[in-house]
């Protein structure tokens, strides 16, 4: 019986195939192998022996059915993979997992799992960032309303928005990268972190077997590589999947009836309703919205496997056998889907510049003032001015320019070709195209 939607609903195959018991089961086998080979190279077990090992540490010789029927007997899924080992290994099966702890291959285990997860949701960013790239190229001249706390604000355009986006994206990738190296590290100290069971030449064999996995390794732990890891790793992924909700409610909004500037693609046979025929809904940007918030969710618990009791204790595995897997799966999907909407966007600069032509010359009110204090007018009263007549054209329902025309002060400052010139919102872009060509070639 399937229950979880991940089984059936979320998730990319990629991802999901890290997290599969068998994929878990071979990332256990390869450390083993890489433990027996140290061994062998600090001279506490003979080659032919480590060599036997690595060659039975496989899921095509280790079957999960067999590490399971083992587990089922005895309790313990670690110790299920070293007996299902050493039956393959012949005589040398008798040295597997020789002087580890379990957590020295779980651990291990799970930052090959992590490294591997980590360079998929790289790509991903990767190709989200090149998406909102090629939008800011695309729309760099194209004008719309700037809005602040819901109302009309000045104009910006939709390529500067993209660009700000893309930036975002950018820092998360830098994040992911600097992070890496602190997320992806294993053990190999035995019991409670001394080595003691590895013998004399447990630094040099720890340091043996990191190296041969391609890991980081934990220079000082407990029993366990250090927690503050997992936590920084979901720290990561959720402020990934905030970020993501962020771009994704932005275009919710755009879709909206009331507003229509931009919106997701919608095929020709997708229904957006059951009964309103008309709908085309923003599906997969609220999707997304969605699981960025059960992404953000797992972050209390992957801090609260922070504090174990001395060496350790047992708390923290059940919570991270979900909440691993799953954050991670869900932010690959959900970052895959995002790239998707903004790749395939449709956009609409009509609407957009009639948006911003029904404000009625309102969100050009810091453009009156700034040229109102070119002339002289100090910067204080012709605040006070524009916001006068902002007012009273609102009130009267009549465009900003016929409340400008009509204050003496303001008149006598500006001539009519002058007004119509700081409302025309071509005007008043600052250095959009510039920054968002900055940034195009800097970040693409």
């Amino acid at each position: 019986m399937v229950v979880c939607p991940l089984d059936f609903r979320y998730g990319r195959k990629p991802m999901k195939a890290l997290f599969s018991e068998e994929a878990k089961l071979q990332r256990l086998l390869d450390v083993e192998a890489a433990l027996a080979r140290a061994h062998a190279k600090v001279g506490t077990l003979a080659k032919a022996d480590a060599d036997a090992i690595a060659k039975a540490a496989t899921t095509k010789t280790v079957s999960w059915d067999r590490m399971q029927e083992i587990e089922r007997e005895i309790g313990h899924d670690v110790m299920a993979v070293v007996l299902a080992l050493s039956e393959k290994a012949g005589p040398a099966g008798k040295y597997v997992h020789l002087g580890a702890t379990s957590n020295d291959i779980t651990d291990t285990a799970t930052a090959l799992q992590l490294r591997d997860a980590l360079a998929i949701l790289e790509e991903d960013l990767v190709q989200l960032k090149a998406a909102l790239l090629a939008l800011a190229e695309a729309h760099k001249r194209t004008v719309m309303l700037g809005r602040t706390h819901g109302q009309a604000a000045v104009p910006i355009t939709f390529g500067l928005k993209m660009a700000v986006f893309a930036l975002e994206v950018h820092r998360h990738l830098e994040r992911l990268r600097q992070a890496r190296p602190r997320i992806c590290v294993g053990k190999m100290s035995g019991a409670v972190g001394t080595g003691a069971a590895f013998g004399p030449k447990a630094l040099e064999l720890q340091e043996l077997v990191a190296r041969d996995l391609g890991l980081g390794y934990e220079e000082a732990s407990t029993q366990v590589v250090g927690r503050d890891r997992y936590a920084e790793l979901l720290a990561l992924l959720a402020n990934v999947a905030a970020s993501a909700e962020k771009m994704a409610t932005e275009v919710r909004n755009l879709q909206r009836t009331e507003i229509g500037e931009a919106a997701e693609a919608f095929g020709d046979r997708q229904v957006g309703s059951s009964t309103m025929a008309q709908k085309e809904n923003p599906v997969t940007s609220e999707n997304v919205c969605g699981l960025a918030r059960i992404v953000r969710g797992f972050v209390v618990p992957a801090y609260e496997n922070v504090p174990l009791w001395h060496e350790r204790d047992l708390t923290n595995s059940a919570a991270e056998r979900i909440l691993i897997p799953h954050a991670l799966i869900l932010a690959d999907d959900l970052l895959a889907k995002l790239a998707d909407v903004f790749r395939n966007l449709r956009v609409y600069p009509e609407r957009m510049r009639a948006n911003l032509e029904a404000t009625k010359g309102q969100a050009m009110a810091e453009s009156v003032m700034i040229a109102l204090v070119g002339t002289g007018i100090g910067r204080q009263e012709a605040h006070r001015l524009v916001q006068e007549a902002a007012r009273w054209a609102r009130e009267e329902g009549v465009h900003l320019r016929e409340a400008l025309a009509a204050d003496p002060t303001i008149a006598k400052a500006l001539t009519k070709k002058g007004i119509d010139a700081v409302l025309d919102p071509d005007n008043y872009l600052g250095s959009s195209v510039e920054i968002v060509e900055r940034i195009v070639k800097k970040y693409g």
